[in-house]
């Protein structure tokens, strides 16, 4: 019998810069995804976070696991800049993974630099 839609994870296997950003997701690697994005080492997945919403660690459990890989980590907040809660900022720095929030847009210039310098750089992108 035959099966209906298969519904997947969204996730891109690989590193690439982001190409624009705005109307409710981010362009990159000739694709395109509506909503938040977490981009790690491993790839790109989507971040099931809006504007506003509370910034849980277990929202951030791709960067703990990879954290070997990770010195710092950029968090695209949205349009206004809003502090990490302290317990997102102690479980990241236990794992020695320095954390940035910034406006989304300027998350996402700073990324793509420190992408091109090859830096161990992680992103997490609230769509705006």
């Amino acid at each position: 019998m035959p099966k209906g839609i298969e519904i997947r994870e969204a996730h891109f296997p690989g590193r690439a810069p982001i190409d624009a950003y705005g109307n409710g997701g981010f362009r990159f690697a000739d694709m395109s995804h509506r909503g938040s994005v977490l981009m790690l080492p491993s790839g790109v997945y989507a971040l099931d976070v809006a504007e506003g919403d509370p910034l849980l660690v277990e929202k951030f459990q791709r960067v703990l696991d990879e954290a070997r890989d990770i010195e710092v980590l950029l968090v695209g907040t949205g349009r206004d800049i809003r502090p990490l809660p302290a317990e997102l900022k102690t479980a990241l720095r236990a794992l020695n993974i320095s954390s940035d929030p910034m406006s989304t847009g300027a998350a996402v210039r700073t990324y793509n630099v420190m992408l091109a310098e090859a830096r161990a750089v992680a992103v997490a992108l609230i769509a705006v």
